[in-house]
């Protein structure tokens, strides 16, 4: 989906470990560190659990299947996670922290729990994936009888579309996904949210109508055929106006959900226990198999494993995956009776590594000039310094791995005659000097500089500019005034979809009318009719009522023509490594989140 969103984008959520040598080289140093705790792994100990068999369903067992499959009902299931940026559903913009509201914010509709197919929609709140006459310009959904918040009042469509508007109100509910206003909101009029709201029911959006307590539609601006997914986001959750507290809500949001927040403290972590109003008959997603569930936040990357090794946690919602010095134990097959290996599920992450070629920056306005910048690249190279084989897939496509049908995959190395071929066309025979911009992150600034080596064999002069991560997306290159003003000709990213789509994926990246002036994600400007039109016809060929094969088809055109115009040059994919908690019972990897779903999770 096209969006000028502010807020952090998804590739600056990569944990700085997940790359780079000198993190190899520390992660192997810290192995012993882990020594201790898979000791007490292997033989079942840990936090008052001794004897517990630690069950090894063998690798990869939760991305098609469900590892250790039960209906075991009870016990504490305790998670680990880093930071969590706000529990109130509308605030945070954290895949982990959405996970974790699976258990108390409910939706229309959303992800499946299904083993494999957790990028697919379910219905949730509602009793269909949602109906549109239109092509996604109008939406209809009816929520189902029974649904109730935690205070035992009936879950209505008013309070759906409160929920959603609180997103409004950017003076106080900050940090979230703002889809929602970016396709109801009205130029002309703009609302402001419900706390500047006049009218008493404060409902005054006009583009979500409520004709009754079981049915709501919204009027987008635009035809969106995959609003549903929109609607998937925590963001899009009921929250009853008599019991908002504005910005403190995140403190004690109220559950439609199988469990509720009933502490919240920076020592003892997050507790949730059952909500007793939640009717298992309402819901066909979540198992809601433990009594509790604890969570255990700001741990850092190495902490979380050890927790899991030692078996005082279950399972971690970062969806980092596993430190690299946990993943060389696990590469070397530790583990006693039961190999650690048997513990981990291997998926994409979905945030894919690339070179953006600022296409209004000379000289990359000449297409000959990006030629040769990619045609200079060495994948397996860059692979090498971002982690290896077991922490990146050498990609060249614009779409990453877990979307299926994407284009024919190539893996074409540097082609040094070729890259000095385009610069003679481009006017450049000796070639040219740019500047690189980069997060000033280890990781980062280790793959710009191996890439900076590759372009300067072919006579590229690539200047590696770290810039602060904390504003890199935001202004730095989201500006396309200051990469102008500054020459970035080159500008080193990771991008990564909010939703499992193809559209999710290409529009910020490609679509000219994405293009913003702050927090841009179209790092190469492209602004191509051509472009833009194709993005049209397979949003059009992504109507419900259309051939599925007929919308892969469209957008698998519209990446290979964004890729032919040479200004995106994919590098590589990471990969994670989860790593399942001796207890964990029930587990299903929940792919958008990459990590273990924790509406079917149980613990033994």
């Amino acid at each position: 989906m096209g969006s000028t969103l502010q807020r952090p984008p998804r590739s600056s959520r990569l944990p700085g470990w997940l790359t780079g040598t000198a993190g190899r080289v520390l992660g192997l140093a810290l192995v012993v560190l882990l020594v201790v705790a898979v000791a007490v792994s292997c033989s079942g100990g840990g936090d008052g659990d001794a004897g517990v068999p630690v069950l090894g369903d063998g690798p990869d067992a939760g991305v098609q299947d469900v590892r250790s499959p039960s209906e075991e009902t009870g016990g504490t299931l305790r998670v680990v996670a880093g930071e969590i940026d706000s529990l109130d559903p509308q605030r945070s913009y954290r895949p982990g922290v959405w996970n974790l509201m699976r258990l108390y914010a409910r939706t229309l509709v959303t992800y499946s729990s299904e083993p494999g197919a957790t990028a697919d929609l379910a219905p949730d709140l509602a009793t269909d994936l949602g109906s549109t006459p239109d092509g996604g310009l109008t939406w209809t959904f009816t929520l189902r009888q029974g649904a109730r918040f935690e205070n035992g009042r009936a879950i209505t469509s008013r309070d759906v579309k409160y929920g959603i508007e609180r997103s409004f109100a950017s003076d106080v509910i900050v940090g979230g996904p703002t889809y929602t206003v970016e396709l109801l909101d009205d130029p002309a009029n703009p609302y402001a949210g419900p706390y500047q709201d006049e009218d008493p029911a404060k409902l005054s959006l006009a583009a979500i109508e409520t004709p009754d307590d079981a049915t709501i539609v919204f009027r987008l601006r635009t035809a969106r055929p995959d609003f549903p997914y929109v609607l998937a986001l925590p963001s899009s959750s009921p929250v009853p106006i008599e019991d908002d507290t504005g910005a403190a809500y995140g403190a004690d949001p109220v559950s439609s959900g199988p469990y509720a927040v009933t502490t919240v403290d920076a020592e003892t972590g997050i507790v949730l226990d059952r909500n007793p109003q939640w009717d298992p008959a309402t819901d066909e997603v979540r198992t809601a198999l433990p009594d509790r569930v604890v969570v255990r936040t700001g741990l850092s990357s190495l902490e979380r494993d050890q927790a899991l090794l030692a078996g005082s946690a279950d399972l971690d919602i970062s969806g980092s995956g596993v430190h690299l010095a946990t993943g060389a134990r696990l590469a070397e097959g530790a583990g006693g009776e039961v190999p650690l290996t048997d513990r981990v599920d291997d998926v994409p992450s979905g945030a894919v590594r690339l070179l953006a070629l600022p296409t209004d920056v000379a000289p990359m306005t000449d297409p000959n000039c990006r030629a040769a910048v990619a045609a200079a690249i060495d994948r397996t190279a860059v692979q090498e310094v971002a982690g290896g084989p077991e922490r990146a897939v050498r990609t060249s496509r614009l779409w990453p791995a877990a979307l299926p049908a994407g284009p024919e995959e190539e893996d074409p190395g540097a082609d040094v005659a070729a890259a000095r071929e385009a610069l003679a066309a481009c006017g450049q025979p000796d070639g040219f000097s740019t500047v690189l911009a980069v997060p000033d992150a280890e990781a980062s600034v280790a793959v710009a500089e191996t890439v900076a080596t590759q372009l300067a064999e072919v006579g590229i002069t690539a200047e590696v500019r770290p810039l602060p991560a904390a504003s890199f997306y935001a202004t730095d290159v989201g500006s396309p005034d200051n990469v102008a003003r500054n020459g970035y000709g080159i500008v080193l990213a990771t991008w990564t979809a909010d939703f499992p789509t193809p559209g999710s994926f290409l529009v910020p990246l490609v679509d000219g009318r994405s293009v913003s002036l702050v927090g841009n994600t179209n790092y190469a400007r492209l602004t191509d009719p051509a472009l833009s039109a194709a993005v049209d016809a397979a949003r059009a060929a992504s109507d419900p009522a259309a051939d599925p094969a007929a919308a892969a088809t469209a957008w698998r055109d519209v990446a290979t023509a964004a890729r032919a115009t040479g200004a995106y040059v994919p590098l590589v994919e990471s990969r994670v490594q989860l790593l399942a908690g001796q207890r964990l019972r029930n587990a299903v990897v929940m792919r958008p989140y990459v990590g273990y779903d924790l509406a079917t999770a149980g613990v033994r």
